[in-house]
C-alpha cells in the first residue's frame, strides 16, 4: 500500500494564505484584499549586479557617464540603419541612418534595419531582466520583436533590485515586455537556438549615476 506524501510546510503555507485571503468571499470576489506584503530587503549593488546577471544571459554590456550618454549610444549607432521609437533623443542617434515609429513602419521594413534603439521602463537586478512598457522612448512591441539587434538604454534610477520593486513601479494595463537576455530557446536535444523570438543580439547601455564608476565595457 502506498503511503500518501505529507504536504511540504512551503505548499502549506501558501495555501493558508490562499484560504486567508479567500475567507469573506461570496458570489463577488472582486473587493477581496490580497495581501502584497513581499520582501524585498537586498543589500547588494543593483548595477553591479545587474551587469553580471545581464552578461551572464550573453547580452553585451556598457556602463557610461550619464553625461556621455548621447555619445555612447551615437559611437554604436554611427553608420547604421536605425529604427527608433519617437520618445528617443535625436542626440542617441547621430551619424545613423534613422527610421522613426511615425507613421509606424511595416514588418518588412523593421526586418531591414541594422538595429533598433530604445529606452526602458525599469530593470530588474536580482534577476537581470529589462522590462519595456510600450513608453514613448521604447515603442510598440514589434520595434524590438522584429529587428535582429537591441540595443537599450538604462538610466541608473530606472534600476530595481526585486521583482516585487518593479511590480511597484510598473502599470499592468500597460504592453508590458520582459527581456532576460538575447532571444534564446532550445530544442529537443537541448541545442541552443538564438533569434527564434526575437533579436539575437542585445546591447544594454547603463547610465551610471553621479558618484558611481563608468565606462566599463563587459
Amino acid at each position: 500500500m502506498t503511503t500518501p506524501m505529507t504536504p511540504s510546510r512551503g505548499r502549506e503555507r501558501v495555501l493558508a494564505r490562499v484560504r486567508a485571503a479567500l475567507a469573506d468571499v461570496t458570489e463577488t470576489p472582486d473587493d477581496v484584499e490580497v495581501p502584497r506584503s513581499y520582501n524585498v530587503t537586498r543589500s547588494f549593488d543593483a548595477v553591479e549586479t545587474l551587469v553580471d546577471r545581464l552578461v551572464d544571459y550573453k547580452a553585451r554590456v556598457g556602463v557610461i557617464q550619464a553625461d556621455a550618454l548621447p555619445d555612447g549610444v551615437a559611437a554604436a549607432v554611427r553608420g547604421r540603419r536605425v529604427a527608433a521609437p519617437a520618445g528617443v533623443p535625436d542626440a542617441w542617434l547621430g551619424g545613423a541612418d534613422v527610421i522613426r515609429d511615425e507613421p509606424p513602419p511595416t514588418p518588412y521594413d523593421l526586418d531591414q534595419v541594422d538595429l533598433v534603439v530604445t529606452g526602458c521602463a525599469v530593470a530588474i537586478a536580482e534577476t537581470g531582466t529589462i522590462v519595456l512598457d510600450g513608453g514613448a522612448d521604447q515603442g510598440r512591441r514589434a520595434l524590438t520583436l522584429v529587428p535582429d539587434h537591441h540595443v537599450c538604454v538604462i538610466r541608473a534610477d530606472q534600476i530595481v533590485r526585486t521583482v516585487a520593486e518593479a511590480f511597484r513601479r510598473l502599470d499592468p494595463a500597460r504592453p508590458l515586455t520582459w527581456i532576460s537576455g538575447p532571444s534564446a530557446t532550445s530544442d529537443i536535444e537541448l541545442d541552443r537556438v538564438e533569434g527564434v523570438h526575437g533579436p539575437r543580439t542585445l546591447d544594454v547601455l547603463i547610465a551610471a549615476a553621479t558618484g558611481q564608476p563608468g565606462e566599463r565595457k563587459v
